[in-house]
C-alpha cells in the first residue's frame, strides 16, 4: 500500500532549524521559535540581508486545473530540492493552507509524496497563529463597525452600504448569510450581515502585501468598511480601529521559516484566495528569500490566467521585484479534462478512461497548455513547463506535451518530484537555472494611470482570450465613482471562476467567441486594488458530503492521524 503524505512526511529526520536558516544567512539571533521545528524570521534581518545581492526570482504557475489541483506546490517544493542538490542554495516562499480547505474537500496543502513542506501537521493546521489573528483582527473591526452604529453613528455610515462582513477560518455555508443584532435593542443595530473565509479577508491581502509594520498600519487605515449617504467612504481610520488591528498583526507580520522534505528552507507566510485575490505568499518572504539565497522559487494560485496575472501585475508592482523565470505546471490528467472528453467530481473516483494511455486525448487539450504559457510570454518572462508526472501516466502522453511545449517555444522537463523528491527534479531545475539566465523583458499587461474600465478590458482580452467585456450598469457607475474618490489609479483584480479561462467553469480548454461579464465591482483600498466579480464567486465555501475532517483525529500516543 502506498504511504501517505503523513507517513512519507513523519519518516524524514528534521534537520535543526538553526542549520536550515544559516543556509540562508540567519542567525540564532534572527529567529523567534516556535517550537523546535518552526520559526518566525525577526523583521529586522530583512534589513541586513537587503545588503546582499538578490538571487534568481522564479514564479510556478499552471494550466487551467481540475477541480483537484495539478500538484504546483510539490512542483515547487521538488524544483527548490532539485536545485539544491545542483548545489544551489534554493528556498521556496508558500501560502498558509487554510483550514477550511484542509478539512473540507481539497485537504492539506503542504505538496506531496518526498516534495513537502515539514513539520506537515503543524503547516496545515495552526502554524504559528498568524490565520487567527487575521481572523481577529478583521472581526475587531467588524464589531467596532456595529458599535459605531449602536452609540448613535456619528460618522453618518448608512447601515444598508455596510461592507465589511465577518471571517472564521472554517468552511461554514449557513454563515454566508445571517441577520446581526437581534434580541433587545442594547444588543445592537439589526441589519443584515455575512461571514466570509479568513483566507477572503482583505486583512489577509493586505498582510501578504505590506513591506512593514508602517506600510501595514497604513494600509489597515485605508480599509473601506462602507459608506454614508452622501456616498463618501468610511475607513478603519475613521473608525479608531486600524490602530489595534495592527497590534494584533504584529508578529503575524513576520514570515515563518520551515524546510522541505530534503531540509532546504521554506518560507509560508499569509494565504490569500486565488480567485477574488492575490492567491500567493507574502512580498516579505519574497524578499527575505531573494535576498538569502541564489534562488528563491514561489507559487501563484491556480492557472497562469488567474494567479500568474495577479503575481505579475500586482504583487511585482507592490514589491518592486522583476521575475527572471516562470514555471507552469502541466499534467497529463488535466489535458484529458481540457480535451472535452471527461469530467472530474471532487470527492468521487476519476473516470477509469482517463486512466488509459490515449496520447490523442492529450493532444486535443493542448489548446490551453499553450494559450498559458502564451500568458506568460505576454508579461516577458521566459517559459518553463513541468510535466508533474502521475504514477498512472504513460510515456507516450508525456511525449505529447514535451513536443507541444517546445513548439510553444518554452523549456519543459518531466518533474518525477512527488515520487523521487529533488533527484526527481534535477532536469527540471535545469531548465529552470537556463531560463532564468536569459535577458527579460518584463511588462505590466496595463498602465495604472490607464482608466479602471480599460484597465479590466486589458486582463480580460489579453490574458483571458475574451472578446471584450459586458458591463452591468451598476458596475459601471461604481466604476466612476470609485475614480471620483481618488481610487482611479489602482490595479485591477477579476473574481472569477479558476476551472476555465472564461468566467464559465464548463468550458474546458481554450473558449473562443466569448465576453466577460463583470456584475460588480468592489474597493479594496487597504489591499490596493479594486476588483471585479465576474459569475458567481463563493467566499464561504461549504463541506462536501464527506468532509476530510471526518478522517482526522488523534492516535494512541496523541500524534494527528488522517491528515492527507
Amino acid at each position: 500500500m502506498t504511504p501517505s503524505d503523513l507517513e512519507l512526511a513523519r519518516r524524514v529526520a528534521l534537520r535543526p532549524l538553526a542549520d536550515v536558516a544559516a543556509g540562508m544567512g540567519l542567525g540564532p539571533d534572527d529567529l523567534d521559535p516556535y517550537g523546535r521545528d518552526v520559526a518566525k524570521v525577526r523583521l529586522p534581518a530583512l534589513a541586513r540581508l537587503r545588503e546582499r545581492p538578490p538571487g534568481k526570482y522564479v514564479v510556478v504557475t499552471a494550466i487551467t486545473p481540475t477541480p483537484l489541483g495539478e500538484g504546483k506546490t510539490a512542483t515547487a517544493v521538488g524544483l527548490v530540492q532539485g536545485l539544491s542538490r545542483r548545489g544551489r542554495r534554493a528556498v521556496v516562499a508558500l501560502r498558509q493552507p487554510s483550514l477550511g480547505p484542509t478539512f473540507g474537500i481539497k485537504g492539506g496543502a503542504a505538496g506531496a509524496g518526498h516534495s513537502q513542506v515539514l513539520p506537515m501537521e503543524r503547516l496545515n493546521l495552526h502554524l504559528t497563529g498568524d490565520f487567527h489573528a487575521v481572523t481577529a483582527a478583521h472581526n475587531l473591526l467588524a464589531a467596532v463597525v456595529d458599535n459605531h452604529l449602536y452609540q448613535g453613528n456619528p460618522l453618518g455610515l448608512d447601515p444598508a452600504r455596510v461592507a465589511w462582513r465577518r471571517v472564521m477560518d472554517v468552511n461554514d455555508r449557513a454563515l454566508r448569510n445571517v441577520v446581526l443584532g437581534l434580541g433587545d435593542p442594547q444588543d445592537g443595530v439589526p441589519r443584515q450581515g455575512g461571514f466570509d473565509i479568513t483566507a477572503a479577508s482583505e486583512v489577509m491581502v493586505l498582510l501578504s502585501l505590506a513591506t512593514s509594520l508602517r506600510d501595514l498600519r497604513a494600509r489597515l487605515g485605508r480599509l473601506v468598511v462602507g459608506y454614508t449617504r452622501d456616498d463618501q467612504p468610511v475607513t478603519a481610520e475613521h473608525l479608531g480601529a486600524a490602530g489595534a488591528m495592527a497590534a494584533l498583526l504584529r508578529d503575524a507580520l513576520a514570515p515563518n521559516l520551515l524546510q522541505t522534505s530534503e531540509g532546504t528552507p521554506a518560507l509560508v507566510h499569509t494565504g490569500p484566495f486565488g480567485n477574488i485575490a492575490t492567491g500567493s505568499s507574502s512580498v516579505l518572504a519574497c524578499q527575505l528569500g531573494l535576498h538569502g539565497a541564489d534562488y528563491l522559487v514561489t507559487e501563484a494560485g491556480f492557472g497562469a490566467d488567474l494567479g500568474a496575472e495577479r503575481f505579475f501585475n500586482v504583487k511585482c508592482r507592490v514589491s518592486g521585484l522583476t521575475p527572471d523565470a516562470a514555471v507552469v505546471v502541466a499534467t497529463v490528467r488535466a489535458l484529458k479534462v481540457h480535451s472535452g472528453h471527461y469530467r472530474i467530481t471532487p470527492g468521487r473516483p476519476l473516470p477509469p478512461a482517463l486512466l488509459e494511455e490515449n496520447p490523442a486525448d492529450v493532444e486535443a487539450g493542448l489548446g490551453n497548455l499553450s494559450r498559458q504559457i502564451g500568458v506568460v510570454r505576454g508579461f516577458g518572462v521566459p517559459v518553463v513547463v513541468a510535466v508533474n508526472a502521475f504514477p498512472g501516466d504513460h510515456p507516450s502522453e508525456h511525449e505529447v506535451i514535451v513536443r507541444a511545449a517546445r513548439e510553444a517555444g518554452a523549456r519543459v522537463a518531466v518533474s518525477h518530484a512527488v515520487a523521487r523528491g529533488g533527484e526527481g527534479a534535477l532536469e527540471l531545475a535545469q531548465a529552470v537555472e537556463e531560463a532564468a539566465h536569459e535577458p527579460g523583458d518584463f511588462r505590466f499587461t496595463y498602465d495604472l494611470s490607464d482608466p479602471l474600465l480599460a484597465k479590466l478590458g486589458a486582463v480580460a482580452t489579453r490574458v483571458y482570450g475574451a472578446d471584450g467585456l459586458d458591463v452591468s450598469k451598476a458596475a459601471l457607475r461604481d466604476l466612476r465613482r470609485f475614480e471620483a474618490l481618488g481610487y482611479g489609479g489602482l490595479p485591477v483584480v477579476i473574481a472569477k471562476t479558476h476551472l476555465s479561462l472564461s468566467a464559465d467553469p464548463r468550458q474546458r480548454g481554450v473558449p473562443h467567441g466569448w465576453r466577460l461579464p463583470v456584475r460588480e465591482v468592489r474597493l479594496a483600498a487597504g489591499a490596493g486594488y479594486v476588483y471585479a466579480i465576474s459569475g458567481e464567486m463563493r467566499t464561504m465555501p461549504g463541506l462536501p458530503a464527506h468532509p476530510a475532517a471526518e478522517r482526522v483525529d488523534l492516535g494512541e500516543m496523541g500524534e494527528i492521524v488522517g491528515l492527507f
